[in-house]
């Protein structure tokens, strides 16, 4: 859904996903690659929500374009408010999919919020969120946790039965091996600070600072700055020491009124900024690429170059590369998720999660959408996975910058 650890779990806003420390003990693993796809900007959800009447959600099927409709009879404001994205995606207005919803975006975006608040209080809860895929609520929980907790939280607050669905998933954790040291120094190669190690996200200038920017989680202490001095790619090697931590938000506490969930603390993005050493050379825009997605190197054979930012839809391929699993890519599956870290009172507020391989040390990697070529679409900092290694979480762009400031990243 759109809305604005350190082991490596995640928890989604009413859901709990657990996390794990950054270490660097997960292997990578081979995967058949997926397609090389281009990612295009999507349109705002809300909006959408007041232009097209009925409308209950947009999500890529096979790469078609499809919308939900409380009223399937009224495709033309759909067609006329999509036609530039089923455009950029290859197919006329005419062949945008429309499904009957049952449910109004905005009574589900209401509807989430309000499980969201709830729900981390009722134990197990890994995600809470607006799922675009099916028209409803979707709450995740850790397996043996109680469906019938959730159910009549639900009914308490007014929520059709019909509309929320529980799932068991397996809790999300934070991912802290490109491993040598590189100079210019490029997104997605290694660094370490204290005893942990973990993945520069991007580079990027900060009202004239050159910085580049990492998971909070990839600090001496998460939320707060209290200048952790980074080092590429270990402290051991001489001319390693790179920078030190300069931004990084402290997380709020839930209240009445506010998305934050009741007895927790919260943020928009699990995001650092560090500023660079003078004289350490370092590429703007630049991004470690690997021989190919999903096949396990570490070895850089070139470099993505950001060309843009943006936002990913579900359905969407996206990509990441960090220091343990290299290049991994796979299928964006939910959407501004409210995401609990296991073993904290954390929920990280709108994150992305995306079907593609993660291990311990990936925490803080770029993550990007292919536009062409080499150039890239940047969309948002990587911060944690499942325990399996099949999941990764990471922040929006969006939300990095609203709690970091506007950052020059290309």
């Amino acid at each position: 859904m759109s809305r604005p650890s350190t082991a490596i779990r995640f928890l989604a806003g009413a859901a709990l996903l657990a996390v794990a420390a950054c270490s660097d003990s997960t292997s990578p693993t081979n995967r058949e690659p997926l397609p090389v796809v281009r990612t295009v900007q999507p349109p705002d959800l809300g909006t959408l929500a007041r232009a097209v009447p009925g409308f209950g959600g947009l999500f890529l099927d096979n790469g078609v374009p499809t919308v939900y409709l409380t009223d399937v009879s009224k495709r033309g404001p759909a067609e006329r408010a999509l036609s530039g994205f089923a455009q950029s995606r290859g197919f006329s207005p005419g062949e945008i999919r429309v499904l009957q919803g049952w449910y109004a975006y905005g009574d589900l975006d209401r509807w989430s919020q309000a499980v969201s608040f709830e729900a981390f209080d009722q134990g197990g809860v890994v995600f809470v969120d607006l799922d675009e895929a099916s028209n409803r609520v979707l709450v995740g929980v850790e397996r043996g946790a109680s469906h019938a907790n959730i159910t009549s939280l639900a009914a308490r607050l007014g929520v059709p039965a019909e509309a929320i669905v529980t799932r068991d998933v397996d809790p999300i954790q934070y991912a802290a091996t490109l491993q040598d040291q590189v100079r210019p120094v490029v997104a997605g190669v290694q660094i370490h600070f204290g005893n942990f190690l973990c993945s520069i996200g991007f580079n990027a200038v900060s009202g004239g600072q050159n910085s580049f920017v990492t998971a909070s989680h990839c600090t001496n202490t998460q939320g707060g700055v209290e200048g952790t001095q980074y080092f590429q790619s270990l402290s051991s090697q001489p001319n390693s020491f790179i920078g030190t931590e300069v931004a990084d938000p402290v997380y709020v506490r839930g209240r009445k009124g506010t998305a934050c969930p009741k007895s927790r603390r919260c943020r928009f993005s699990d995001a650092s900024r560090a500023a660079y050493a003078a004289g350490v050379p370092f590429t703007l825009g630049g991004i470690a690429q690997t021989s190919g997605p999903n096949n396990g190197s570490l070895t850089i054979t070139g470099t993505f170059n950001v060309t843009s930012e943006g936002d990913a839809v579900v359905g969407d391929i996206v990509n990441k590369v960090g220091r343990t699993t290299g290049w991994t890519q796979g299928v964006v599956t939910n959407t501004c998720v409210n995401t609990g870290v296991s073993g904290s009172n954390i929920v990280q507020l709108c994150q992305t999660f995306v079907s593609a391989g993660v291990g311990g040390g990936d925490s803080g990697s770029d993550v990007f959408g292919l536009t062409g070529g080499n150039s890239v679409r940047l969309l948002g900092i990587l911060w944690g996975g499942n325990g399996a290694g099949t999941q990764f979480v990471y922040s929006p762009i969006t939300n990095v910058e609203q709690e970091l400031g506007p950052l020059t990243t290309f």
